[in-house]
């Protein structure tokens, strides 16, 4: 039986994330809360049928949440939505492309969503609130903290921990065992290895 799901946030990343959600065939998505001149206007099929503001009228329904705000230079906005979702005990769902792999020894936390032909291998351990994007690679042993973003076709090679907030640039790529800091930001395409403070 499909979850009645309610997305918040009505952007690019709520677009990409219905192409997801729709082909999981797990969630019946009943409408987008948005900034409020939006409410009434259209997104991929999905009514705006609010703002954030109607959280928790609508959690005590039943309904789960999922935060489809994108996230490139402040994890921010993200952040304060799933902690609204907390303060209200909220259904929070975990949404997995079925055309993703998970290794059977690695986690995903509440709230992340784990986009198409993403890898994630060996006892990886993903967060709350994540984004692992389109064709991103997770390898080994690798932590991903609460809040990131991995983005497009990412590279997390063995044993790294990104930290809380972090934004992991699209097409860039990590040396194995090293470690960003909170809210990092790794721009696209770079070779990431490691900070000397860390």
């Amino acid at each position: 039986m499909r979850k009645d799901l309610i997305l918040i946030g009505g952007g690019g990343h709520c677009r990409a994330c219905i192409d997801v959600i729709e082909l999981t065939q797990q969630f019946n998505i009943v409408g987008i809360l948005d900034i409020s001149s939006t409410v009434g206007q259209d997104t991929s099929g999905y009514k705006i049928i609010g703002t954030d503001d109607e959280i928790a009228s609508l959690a005590v329904k039943g309904h789960y949440f999922l935060v489809t705000i994108g996230q490139i230079i402040s994890s921010e906005k993200r952040q304060v939505l799933f902690n609204k979702l907390l303060e209200v005990n909220a259904n929070i769902a975990t949404v997995v492309s079925p055309r993703a792999y998970i290794a059977k020894t690695s986690t995903v936390g509440a709230g992340s969503i784990v986009m198409h032909d993403a890898l994630i291998n060996a006892n990886v351990k993903i967060g709350r609130n994540c984004i692992i994007n389109t064709k991103s690679l997770i390898e080994h042993d690798s932590l991903i903290e609460d809040h990131c973003h991995i983005s497009t076709a990412a590279t997390i090679n063995g044993s790294v921990v990104v930290k809380k907030g972090t934004f992991f640039g699209s097409n860039a790529v990590s040396v194995e065992s090293t470690q960003t800091t909170d809210e990092d930001f790794i721009k696209a395409g770079s070779l990431f290895k490691g900070h000397k403070n860390v």
